[in-house]
């Protein structure tokens, strides 16, 4: 079992969940997906183990995860300027296995419930806490 990364853009998001993911579970298998190779590169690079680009690579990848991590934009259709295509949006949300979405902004999207502001940081580390649970 794995934890499946998944990023899109430059992969900033997604490098910062890998280097944590990596610091808290040091044997963990940890897949990056990047919607293009610079992101992939990026999650390379923070620590993952193994990478790959592309909506094939996301089919693939969720067959084998424990759990997904990615920004809530993984499963919004044309979000990250349109790097999420309606099937790689669709094959996470509709995948059975556990999401961990954490909420960044997004044109057109407001996400009721969030009382404060977090910083990005601790977004991510209660992520990575919550991955952590899962395996």
């Amino acid at each position: 079992m794995s934890i499946l990364v998944v990023d899109g853009l430059g992969g900033g998001l997604g490098a910062q969940i890998v280097a944590q993911l990596r610091l808290q579970l040091p044997q963990a298998e940890i897949i990056a997906v990047g919607t293009n190779s610079t992101a992939t590169t990026a999650m390379v690079k923070a620590g993952a183990s193994k990478g790959a680009t592309g909506e094939n690579a996301v089919r693939v990848c969720l067959k084998n995860a424990g759990c997904v991590i990615g920004p809530i934009g993984i499963v919004l259709a044309d979000s990250m300027l349109g790097e999420i295509s309606q099937a790689v949006a669709s094959m996470i949300a509709s995948s059975p296995v556990p999401k961990i979405l954490i909420p960044v902004n997004h044109k057109n999207l407001e996400i009721v419930g969030m009382q404060t502001q977090q910083p990005l940081a601790e977004l991510i580390k209660e992520a990575v806490q919550r991955a952590k649970n899962y395996l």
